[in-house]
């Protein structure tokens, strides 16, 4: 557990997609001056690929819009982008690497 915390954690929101009562998908949203990150998401193994992260994105950005956060953004792992894409979001230009990871830059205007 302490691996996966992050500071702020106590202030973020914390969404999960259940089948049945198996946990298949998780995110962690942080939000700030009507900016929304998504700093932690996450997908069973066994159920990824099948739509899954696409719904708990979308119902997450849906219940954004709706609380009024202008803007939702996240570090995208490289070979995450076209998911992010496929969300619309805009993917950066700019590659960074973290932990020798690259990644770029994914936000959307809600």
């Amino acid at each position: 557990m302490d691996f996966s915390r992050v500071e702020g954690d106590e202030t973020a929101s914390h969404w999960g997609l259940f089948i049945d009562t198996e946990i298949v998908a998780v995110a962690s949203v942080f939000t700030a001056n009507n900016t929304a990150r998504l700093r932690k998401f996450a997908i069973h193994a066994d159920y990824q690929r099948q739509g899954y992260g696409t719904k708990i994105i979308q119902f997450i950005l849906e219940a954004l819009r709706t609380e009024g956060v202008e803007t939702f953004w996240c570090d995208a792992r490289e070979e995450a982008a076209p998911f992010y894409e496929r969300l619309g979001m805009t993917i950066s230009p700019q590659r960074f690497f973290k932990s020798g990871q690259a990644y770029f830059k994914a936000t959307i205007d809600l």
